[in-house]
């Protein structure tokens, strides 16, 4: 594998939100963190088949606590050949007041990219607009875009083309169920969304993925969302961004996915959940640890979701090269 060329320096790939893209550009990007994938479990290979980022580095601002987004661009970053540099809010000179327009263009002096996950998503843009380097939205309150390209990797493995299949979210309408929705509009399946009235998820992102021709159902009747439903997505009943409460849980128990509501999806339906679970809230442990669970495989194709990103966002017109050569 060559090792890639640095793109023209006026193509800026941002990664703020799946909407951003066009279908044409996602289905690419999930096609190739699907062949990427299937060199490094192709046993025949080299270990670390080709170095194709080599010569870049990725710098991470995780505000918030990470487990899978900062390990997968870590990992998958290096498994590329690029290098990584942590960056924490509170060592950088942010913390003593140097404002987000001077940090992303300092940044971009340094660094070929930056993933940013805060629990502030202006922040996140503004970083976007004063830098001349690719911004990776690694999470905010209102989105989650890089771990639904896992979602879709995940699901094709198992049930082949998503297009036309039949997604429900079950829960609170939160940063993942924005993302999902959006989703839902690029790759071509329906999605219904059962949530309690109080949580329903952006109106604008609904707004817009009914614009595009999305199938789009909100519920607040599980039952009625899980209907027929090819997968079925949850999350943990407090995020990041959210307080707990013995009444928020209150309001969202007759929300948990049990056996009870698998049974009345299809009899291959496939259970998601992002991580990190509460097991006995959102998701009954027979689920999570059922046939129809997948949030293992889900969890590893985070790094293979990213690193098909990654080259997007950093390998300029000969990106998708990593692909044809798998």
């Amino acid at each position: 594998m060559t090792i890639i060329s640095r793109g023209s320096p006026t193509l800026l790939r941002h990664f703020l939100d799946l909407r951003d893209l066009d279908a044409a550009t996602l289905r690419a990007i999930v096609d190739v963190a699907s062949a990427v994938k299937r060199m490094q479990h192709d046993r025949t290979r080299p270990v670390h088949p080709g170095r194709p980022l080599e010569g870049r580095t990725l710098g991470l601002i995780m505000s918030k606590p990470s487990t899978r987004t900062r390990l997968s661009f870590e990992i998958g970053m290096r498994q590329l050949g690029g290098d990584v540099a942590i960056l924490s809010p509170t060592d950088m000179q942010l913390g003593r007041g140097e404002t987000l327009a001077d940090t992303a263009r300092v940044l971009s002096r340094f660094l070929d990219a930056l993933v940013v996950r805060t629990g502030e998503r202006s922040r996140l843009t503004e970083l976007a607009h004063w830098a001349s380097i690719p911004v990776i939205n690694g999470l905010t309150p209102h989105s989650h875009p890089v771990q639904i390209l896992a979602d879709i990797l995940t699901f094709e493995e198992h049930r082949g083309a998503v297009r036309d299949s039949h997604w429900a979210w079950v829960g609170d309408g939160n940063n993942v169920a924005n993302s999902l929705i959006e989703s839902a509009a690029r790759f071509g399946f329906s999605l219904s969304l059962a949530t309690p009235p109080s949580m329903q998820p952006a109106a604008d992102v609904v707004a817009w993925a009914r614009a595009q021709g999305a199938r789009i159902t909100l519920t607040s009747d599980p039952a009625d969302a899980v209907r027929n439903a090819d997968c079925i997505v949850t999350d943990t009943w407090t995020s990041m961004s959210d307080e707990e409460s013995q009444s928020r849980l209150d309001t969202l128990k007759p929300y948990q996915v049990n056996a009870a509501l698998m049974a009345k999806a299809t009899p291959k339906a496939l259970f998601m959940h992002c991580l990190p679970a509460h097991i006995g809230e959102e998701v009954t442990e027979d689920v999570f640890e059922g046939t129809s669970s997948v949030v293992f495989d889900e969890a590893e194709n985070r790094l293979h979701a990213q690193k098909g990103l990654l080259l997007w966002a950093l390998g300029g017109d000969n990106w998708q090269s990593v692909a044809r050569e798998s």
